[in-house]
């Protein structure tokens, strides 16, 4: 069974996701493919630990703190795909940007390919965590 809460954040509304444990997932409202790594219907409950966790870490990363994405337990929905493309943003700096393009080149390697297409790390549901 998998839950969501809602953040209200200076971006919008993010509903968070969880299997009890693990954050599995992230939206900001209006997003193309909210929800769209959960298997089944999400129940609401406000009271998870892992949501209290979460969004105590939302409260110190907009209020500029810079807390460590290893604070947080995530457990991410979705394919070997999605999965590497995620652990790539994970290495992401507070504070650093990189494109498209550079995650596309990092998972070319990683996949054994000779080039990968920017759209193709840029298109998937990059925010479902």
């Amino acid at each position: 069974m998998y839950y969501s809460t809602t953040y209200p954040s200076p971006i919008g509304a993010i509903t968070l996701a969880c299997d009890r444990i693990n954050l599995v997932g992230l939206w900001i409202a209006g997003q193309k493919y909210y929800g769209a790594t959960i298997p089944e219907e999400m129940t609401e409950n406000n009271d998870m630990p892992v949501f209290a966790a979460a969004k105590n870490w939302l409260d110190r990363y907009f209020a500029g703190r810079k807390p460590a994405i290893s604070k947080l337990p995530l457990a991410p929905i979705g394919n070997e795909f999605r999965q590497e493309v995620w652990s790539i943003l994970c290495e992401i700096p507070y504070g650093k940007v990189i494109t498209y393009s550079v995650i596309a080149k990092k998972m070319a390697v990683k996949m054994n390919k000779e080039r990968m297409s920017s759209q193709a790390v840029g298109e998937f549901p990059a925010t479902g965590l």
